[in-house]
């Protein structure tokens, strides 16, 4: 039944590799404005998941809904424009190009202006090229980093690479941004600015997807919690909910995969 107040609502996925269920009808809903963490054992089928929702795996079973609306997670570009934005585990960004610029690169799939204008170089495109600026700027500002604003992304420290990439995916506006280990290689000082910095975007108005291995910095954050195990969803509720769910620590203190699914 759907959950008509959920702002991303996922039914019955599905994803096989081969002879591996990596998946096996798993669902999530996320309400808007929420911080919802998703974790699991190595191997739990959480990495699947996740790319099966922002479109970088395509389900062989599924329903998927963002803002009400059905959405098809065929592809990470068709995803975005949906209203879904995510990081990656590993960093992904244009490191020989500008802090600002990443940002503005990402800016450009809300753009109007066709390619006729850009190439014309039109009045319309040259206010919207300042104005895509303008955000980029508010952007960096937003998440602490604008006086890099015009240093190369490769010269950024790694927290500071992370906060450029959650600028980025905010560029497009999303309804749903959906974090991807935002926390690896962070200090304790880098993971305490991180989850101001999520509190915030939640404060905002935008429902934050978290996956991450750091489980004290997820019941710390979250308000609800979803946990997968071998593929399959065996807990979601709130964080203290799950932390004395006995499916939960069996899972955790048991014998698991050697590598995430």
């Amino acid at each position: 039944m759907r959950d008509l107040k959920a702002i991303l609502e996922v039914q019955g996925a599905s994803k096989r590799f081969g002879g591996l269920q990596a998946l096996q009808n798993v669902h999530l809903r996320v309400a808007p404005g929420e911080v919802y963490g998703l974790i699991g054992p190595n191997g739990a089928g959480k990495t699947t998941f996740f790319n099966v929702i922002t479109g970088l795996y395509k389900a062989d079973q599924g329903d998927f809904f963002i803002g009400q609306k059905r959405y098809e997670p065929s592809a990470v570009d068709q995803v975005a424009k949906a209203g879904i934005a995510r990081t990656f585990q590993n960093i992904r960004l244009f490191k020989e190009m500008t802090v600002l610029e990443n940002v503005m690169v990402a800016q450009h799939i809300k753009t109007h202006v066709g390619v006729w204008g850009a190439l014309l170089q039109s009045a319309a495109f040259k206010a919207e090229e300042r104005a895509i600026k303008e955000r980029a700027l508010s952007l960096l500002s937003y998440v602490g980093i604008e006086h890099f604003a015009h240093q190369r992304a490769r010269t950024l420290s790694y927290g500071d690479q992370r906060r450029l990439e959650i600028a980025r995916a905010l560029a497009t506006e999303p309804l749903v941004l959906a974090l991807d280990e935002p926390a690896a290689g962070m200090n304790a000082t880098e993971k305490l600015g991180l989850r101001d910095l999520i509190q915030k975007i939640r404060s905002s108005g935008v429902s934050v997807l978290l996956i991450e291995h750091d489980v004290k910095l997820v019941m710390g954050l979250c308000d609800r919690v979803s946990v997968l195990d071998e593929g399959h969803l065996i807990c979601e509720g709130a964080p203290e909910e799950v932390q004395s769910n006995p499916k939960v620590i069996q899972a955790y203190l048991g014998l698991g995969a050697a590598s995430d699914a």
